[in-house]
């Protein structure tokens, strides 16, 4: 059986309050262990093109949220504003080439009408089941995210292993454990992983794009001053006809996997949560997841 390799990055505060980030978005990359070394080499070879075109050094992370709000270190760079567009643009295309597969997650925190309502373990939650769904039984996968919120993603990937309630068709839930998720969920420094980085960049696009066409929102000041809505569609859009985005991860135009729903979720999940103090713990004794035009 092969195993794919999956990349996690997300945009946006975990706590349920609002006033830091009114949404969160986990997004996942996963690849054929096969296709890893190619994915790698191109990306490297785009790295390279960048600093010999604009001097953006190879070993400098790309994080595309100071990128658009021209922060440290990009400031020190001194682009014009025509050549930033042409590096989000020319990045666009680059991880549209890649062999992989994205799954983006929201969580859209205004609609969270419970305390216990736990933001990053249900995102990871959500993802892992729609990579589970994809694999259909014929690969298993390993989870590689970037540092700070391992202990959470940790117990949240355990827990799902063993009791992982899905509605059925004929009302109530079943039972479908997670199988194919193998290790537990590793960490890597952001800045050591071009896969995390590229996370990065496709979740900040996706929660500018919720933004602005979901909670019909102006892009932030300073992102706004060096793109406008229209490049954000054009970068979804782009992503989308390239086949990139798992679109069968939900109904949404860009297979955008939009969270709470209602009642009977949030008493789903919360189900979890309870089972899972109790029955991992016995468990483990017993026995020592509008209209764009694409750049291409």
């Amino acid at each position: 059986m092969e195993t794919q390799i999956v990349y996690c990055d997300e945009t946006g505060d975990d706590g349920s309050n609002t006033s830091s980030s009114r949404d969160f978005i986990l997004t996942t990359v996963y690849m054929p262990s096969s296709k890893w070394q190619a994915n790698y080499d191109a990306i490297k070879s785009f790295r390279k093109q960048l600093k010999k075109e604009y001097g953006f050094h190879l070993s400098q992370e790309m994080h595309t949220k100071h990128f658009l709000a021209d922060k440290d270190p990009y400031r020190d760079y001194k682009w014009s504003k025509e050549q930033k567009i042409e590096i989000l643009k020319k990045f666009t295309l680059m991880i549209s080439s890649l062999d992989l597969s994205v799954v983006n997650v929201i969580i859209d925190k205004e609609k969270i009408h419970s305390k216990d309502y736990h933001v990053l373990e249900n995102a990871l939650t959500y993802n892992i089941q729609r990579i589970e769904n994809d694999s259909a039984g014929n690969w298993n996968f390993i989870i590689i995210t970037d540092r700070g919120r391992i202990a959470p993603m940790r117990k949240t990937a355990r827990a799902i292993r063993a009791y992982n309630p899905i509605q059925s068709q004929f009302g109530g839930y079943i039972n479908k454990p997670i199988r194919n998720l193998i290790e537990d969920v590793l960490d890597k420094d952001s800045k050591e992983s071009y896969f995390i980085q590229i996370c990065d960049f496709i979740s900040y696009f996706v929660h500018l794009y919720y933004k602005t066409r979901y909670e019909k929102m102006s892009l932030p000041n300073r992102v706004g001053r060096l793109i406008n809505e229209d490049f954000v569609g054009s970068v979804m859009a782009t992503f989308k006809s390239n086949n990139i985005l798992n679109t069968k991860a939900s109904s949404e135009k860009y297979g955008l996997v939009i969270y709470p729903k209602n009642q009977t979720q949030k008493h789903h999940l919360r189900h979890i949560r309870a089972f899972s103090g109790s029955f991992i713990l016995s468990h483990i004794c017993g026995i020592l997841s509008r209209k764009n035009t694409p750049y291409y």
